[in-house]
């Protein structure tokens, strides 16, 4: 019966509707917390927004709505970009139990972001407790999850944690080295959902640096430390034992990056705050990419513990100083010394970098990739087969 109604004039309406689901575009939502997961996506964000087969939307939550993270959901759509949606984040004060507490309601929220715009892919990178409840979010209410530097090993606070229990929340995975692969495929995930695409953040660097930065090229150091531990106090004197010793090498100017919002940061600020009266220091809640780029780019070192240092970094060859454990565990280029909260050590790995006023330089190489990440990645999410064997995972062993 069915068959004789589908042959009585309704068989072009079906076409066109089958065609009409065919040649829609795959909408995919890209949530993010902070300017510098932004900044790292920014060529797969563009890859996305230009492929013919793919529509990006961006929901953004997390330090884009801290004004005083500088409220970069705004400096977002200046860019020309478009926000699709804004997640509360519930301020912590640097409580963890809040932090948790956040992460649940921004989940709930979420959850009604995917249904309204009709998401079919999440897209989350690296290891935050924003990506985290996106990416839960995304699995339970049935959507595709797609996971950015999955597989990578960084100690942080609950860092490790959350990136792995994202692989397993997520549907395929852009590992940016072959090592990283293979953690995942360890972890039990099948290798047809694994693309090793490289870093996003390396793509294009060079091109997308900008072209001075307002400071004498090797002639100053870029200090960017977030909290390693949730402990205001602690993380105040960290932040202050680091700022002593980059002060004794004698760089003529030292620029400093406000810290992320992890529990611990109101200790890092108000350290940075109370610097600003120094004319040698210059601190910046908030840097634009190409800006920060420039920086890396032109600075006689690196230090503190950001992931740019690892990540971005060995692409300009700038040595970068990684400061404490937060990175523990990542790969890294030639260009990174690791030494621990020892003022006295840091002070001689960073003399030995300015080396009485002739920085030495490393060699660019990048453990990292190239460039073509941004494409390789919006590529493989239109290309992605959606069905019962990529919505329901089992473990591969």
């Amino acid at each position: 019966m069915t068959t004789v109604v589908r042959g009585m004039g309704t068989s072009g309406a079906h076409a066109r509707a089958h065609k009409q689901r065919r040649e829609a575009k795959r909408r995919v939502c890209f949530v993010t917390g902070t300017r510098a997961e932004f900044g790292l996506m920014r060529t797969t964000l563009e890859a996305i927004r230009d492929h013919p087969k793919l529509e990006l939307q961006i929901a953004c939550t997390g330090m884009h709505l801290d004004p005083t993270h500088g409220r970069t959901v705004d400096t977002v759509r200046a860019e020309g970009w478009t926000v699709d949606a804004e997640v509360p984040w519930a301020p912590s004060g640097g409580c963890r139990a809040r932090t948790a507490a956040a992460t649940g309601l921004a989940t709930a929220e979420l959850a009604g972001v995917f249904e309204r715009l009709r998401t079919d892919v999440v897209l989350v990178v690296g290891d935050r407790v924003e990506p985290f409840a996106a990416a839960t979010a995304g699995h339970i209410a049935g959507k595709i999850v797609a996971h950015v530097h999955g597989g990578d090993r960084a100690l942080g606070q609950v860092d490790d944690a959350l990136r792995h229990a994202i692989t397993k929340l997520a549907h395929v995975h852009f590992p940016a080295t072959q090592r990283s692969a293979e953690r995942l495929r360890r972890m039990g995930e099948e290798s047809n959902r694994i693309v090793v695409a490289g870093s996003p953040g390396v793509d294009g660097i060079r091109c997308a640096a900008a072209t001075g930065q307002g400071a004498r090229r090797g002639r100053f150091a870029l200090l960017v430390y977030h909290p390693t531990d949730p402990d205001v106090p602690l993380e105040h004197r960290r932040a202050a034992m680091l700022a002593r010793a980059v002060k004794a090498v004698g760089f003529e100017r030292v620029v400093v990056v406000y810290p992320n919002n992890d529990p611990g940061a109101a200790g890092v600020i108000r350290c940075w705050d109370q610097l600003n009266g120094d004319p040698r220091w210059d601190v910046r809640r908030d840097v634009r990419r190409p800006e920060f780029l420039a920086l890396m780019r032109d600075a006689a070192v690196m230090v503190g513990n950001s992931s740019s240092g690892i990540i971005e970094a060995g692409s300009f060859g700038t040595p970068v100083v990684d400061v404490g454990p937060r990175q523990a565990g990542r790969e890294r280029s030639g260009n990174v010394t690791n030494v621990p909260f020892d003022g006295a050590k840091i002070r001689s790995v960073l003399s030995g970098v300015w080396n009485d006023g002739r920085p030495r330089r490393s060699r660019a190489g990048n453990v990292y990739g190239g460039d073509g990440a941004g494409k390789r990645i919006a590529d493989a999410l239109a290309r992605l087969t959606v069905n019962d064997r990529l919505s329901r995972k089992l473990v591969a062993y």
